[in-house]
């Protein structure tokens, strides 16, 4: 099936990829089972954040995105959100930086309220088919960005989290099937699966329960801003089920978690993968 060739700059812009991603502007159905809640939703202008933030705000919870500088995107789906009467706060920034994460979860404390879900979602991949071509740096921003935002927003998080509330980390098929060309992004997603097993026993005291989704190929701007465009031709084609999957295919994983039906789920990493399994 694929998609057609195409390229971003990083972090990549929803509006432009063709086709543009199904988040469930259109599709998604609530039925107040996160009525209430206020969540805060990392990378949550685009792609499975989007979807994960439509999702909550049609399942009645208020919801605070933390994006970095997609600005369009995110007004976009401020105004989904607000369509529904839910209030959505908008954080520009980026969370490779732990004070940024800590005025993230001020906002949070201050806007909504409180925070019963925390959805740590934002990450940075590039492809590289030599360990040469990647720079320390580039090493050193992913594994800020994509593990040290989780921990850094959650250890600010919690004194604001009451028993019930939920952590969610987004994994990836990847944290056990590492593709050689995305090392430091895989090694990264491995470590998320890994501290989420570890939060679950951690906060189980607290009764607040963390779990970890594991999505395979999805559609969204990380695609076409950090793999090549031949990658991008035929990405999700190798899944059992023949194709990549699209960001409203993650939601309801998300919500399920988020909400009072999931109360004795945690510790648990969830695939959503099209038929590639998982260990």
């Amino acid at each position: 099936m694929g998609f057609p060739p195409q390229q971003q700059k990083v972090p990549g812009v929803q509006s432009a990829m063709n086709p543009v991603p199904d988040c469930g502007e259109d599709t998604y159905r609530g039925s107040g089972r996160l009525a209430g809640k206020r969540a805060v939703i990392t990378g949550g202008d685009s792609g499975i954040g989007r979807a994960v933030a439509i999702a909550y705000a049609r399942e009645g919870a208020d919801v605070l995105i933390a994006y970095l500088d997609e600005d369009e995107d995110a007004a976009e789906v401020a105004a989904l959100v607000e369509a529904e009467g839910r209030t959505c706060v908008l954080v520009r920034g980026d969370l490779a930086d732990p004070a940024h994460c800590r005025a993230v979860i001020d906002r949070a404390a201050t806007e909504l309220g409180g925070i019963d879900v925390l959805v740590s979602n934002a990450a940075f991949q590039m492809s590289h088919d030599s360990l040469d071509e990647i720079s320390d740096e580039e090493w050193d921003y992913t594994f800020r960005l994509n593990v040290g935002s989780y921990f850094y927003l959650l250890k600010a998080a919690l004194p604001h989290m009451p028993p019930g509330s939920s952590v969610i980390g987004s994994s990836s098929v990847n944290s056990d099937m590492p593709s050689p060309t995305l090392a430091p992004y895989a090694a990264t997603k491995a470590a998320i699966a890994n501290f989420s097993a570890s939060l679950a026993q951690l906060l189980g005291e607290k009764g607040i329960r963390v779990n970890s989704v594991a999505p395979g190929p999805i559609w969204t701007p990380l695609i076409p801003a950090t793999l090549p465009e031949e990658k991008v031709a035929n990405f999700g084609d190798d899944t059992p089920l023949g194709r990549a999957g699209q960001p409203a295919e993650l939601a309801p994983v998300y919500v399920l978690l988020a909400s009072d039906d999931g109360s004795y789920i945690s510790g648990a990493r969830v695939a959503v993968t099209g038929g590639r399994p998982i260990l």
